[in-house]
């Protein structure tokens, strides 16, 4: 594979010298014909961002500032920047859902921090084919249960090499000191090792699993969206493949069967559905489903399924 060599001109950026050493060895490394470890992952060159900040600040441009001073070839993709303000378990559902949809490699920087600057642990993770940066609170939390149900790979690195962050620290937004330029490290293909101790405990969130019930499950709204539709934690997998029996009881609305699309049913109906995540959905056509059910995260959500 024809490679492109790294320019030697210094960048008066330590962190960032050390990181193209490393890549330059790695070059030099493919040259000779050597064989990479069996769990190297090469960064895909991507970086993600999901936070809790909103837009109207200036804390997400200068995150991607950051990362741009370390890693200017990094190309950086929001995911979002409006999950609600500190609630991780929000921000773990969306990074699970996103993370999957890009390259191997992709560098997922995920700042929902309710703990910034208390004794809570940065971390920095392989998880499957994708590395992660994110605060100790539970937002690896569905990553970290797919990735051990599944057999994937994984590590955890505790973040203790301050040389990887900015040289001054914050106790307010350790996004623009810790997570940002260690996710451009990543992205500048410094091995994981490099950024701090391995651990086996991460926090990890008691998420809401829906339980079984006689002829039928007990779900739970967890997320949603801008359009007000309910997502539960019911997955498709759980429910049989002929709908047309299935009744869907929320807040006292029963809905019968499930729809396929939107254009299926009538302007203002509730309907059931399969969303794009393959989990039961609660919809109004051309409307919101928060504002007419007054439903919201923690609704339960009962499927009888009838013979």
């Amino acid at each position: 594979m024809k490679t492109t060599p790294i320019p030697n001109k210094p960048t008066n950026h330590p962190a960032r010298d050390a990181d193209l050493h490393h890549a330059r060895s790695k070059q030099a490394a493919d040259k000779v014909g050597e064989k990479p470890h069996p769990t190297y992952l090469e960064p895909s060159g991507i970086v993600t961002l999901t936070t809790d900040f909103g837009l109207q600040d200036h804390f997400v441009g200068v995150m991607k500032g950051v990362i741009a001073d370390i890693a200017p070839q990094a190309q950086v993709i929001d995911i979002s920047h409006h999950i609600p303000v500190q609630d991780v378990r929000a921000g773990a559902y969306m990074v699970a859902e996103a993370a999957p949809y890009f390259t191997p490699g992709t560098v997922h920087v995920a700042v929902v921090d309710p703990g910034v600057g208390t004794a809570r642990r940065a971390l920095a993770a392989r998880i499957g084919p994708y590395f992660y940066v994110a605060p100790d609170n539970g937002l690896l939390t569905p990553l970290l249960q797919k990735a051990k149900d599944e057999g994937q790979f994984f590590k955890i690195i505790n973040l203790t090499q301050p040389q990887y962050w900015l040289p001054e620290t914050s106790h307010s937004f350790h996004g623009r000191d810790i997570f940002a330029p260690v996710g451009a490290h990543l992205a500048n293909s410094l091995p994981l090792e490099k950024l701090g101790e391995a651990i086996e405990d991460p926090v990890l969130l008691q998420l809401p699993l829906p339980k079984r019930i006689a002829r039928g499950w007990r779900a739970e709204v967890i997320w949603v969206d801008t359009f007000g539709n309910l997502s539960t934690n019911l997955p498709k997998s759980l429910l049989p493949e002929k709908t047309k029996g299935i009744k869907v009881d929320i807040l006292g609305d029963t809905i019968n069967g499930l729809t396929r699309a939107f254009a299926d049913a009538l302007e203002g109906e509730v309907i059931a559905f399969i969303d794009s995540t393959a989990h039961l959905a609660i919809a109004v056509v051309n409307g919101s489903a928060k504002q007419k059910l007054g439903a919201g995260v923690g609704t339960n959500v009962e499927v009888v399924m009838n013979d």
